[in-house]
């Protein structure tokens, strides 16, 4: 694995006076500023999913608190990009992960089916990627399947990326909306 990561979970603070001891305020303020604007888009995105998910569902969903983290990915660059990978294959295991890349460096790709791995074109500076993550799956009953993907090095160029992931407070109970007399779906035996 040729990476580096930092996670954020709520306040930056403490992250910074370890980080940048010598001006941690202004890294405080950008990394306040940034989750704040992810969660806004997150829980929009949240609603319209939900708004989908519970088209033809009688009952609303159960509300729980939702949270984020942030994860400050580096990915240097590497002498032998064929002998070395930035994340291996994996799936998020959230909800969602709103993921910001930097440097316009390509490294993210996905695993289509009877494709292969492909990798994610560059839109601009500014474009979100959005992965749906397992409890995402679970809890759309298969409707929304989570993303497996991996990350590729680059010899002469070094990937930034920043992740924010969406989910909700540790002791939620997660189960499928979609039930299967609706829908046949993943989950078939969960009673609702």
């Amino acid at each position: 694995m040729w990476h580096e990561g930092f996670t954020i979970i709520d306040s930056p603070l403490d992250h910074a006076k370890e980080l940048c001891p010598h001006d941690y305020k202004k890294y405080c303020d950008v990394m306040e500023n940034y989750q704040m604007k992810m969660k806004a888009q997150s829980f929009q995105l949240w609603l319209f999913i939900l708004n989908y998910l519970q088209q033809s569902q009688e009952h609303s969903i159960n509300s729980f608190e939702l949270a984020g983290a942030l994860q400050l990915n580096s990915y240097p660059c590497c002498p032998n990009p064929n002998h070395a990978l930035g994340l291996a294959p994996h799936a998020d295991s959230l909800f969602l992960t709103i993921l910001h890349q930097t440097n316009n460096t390509k490294g993210l790709q996905i695993l289509k089916k009877d494709q292969g791995w492909t990798s994610i074109a560059l839109v601009s500076n500014d474009a979100l990627i959005v992965n749906v993550g397992d409890l995402l799956y679970i809890l759309s009953n298969g409707e929304f399947p989570s993303v497996y993907l991996r990350v590729l090095v680059d010899q002469t160029k070094p990937r930034v990326s920043l992740a924010y992931f969406f989910r909700p407070q540790l002791d939620s109970m997660i189960a499928p909306l979609v039930s299967s007399k609706d829908k046949v779906g993943v989950y078939q035996n969960i009673e609702m």
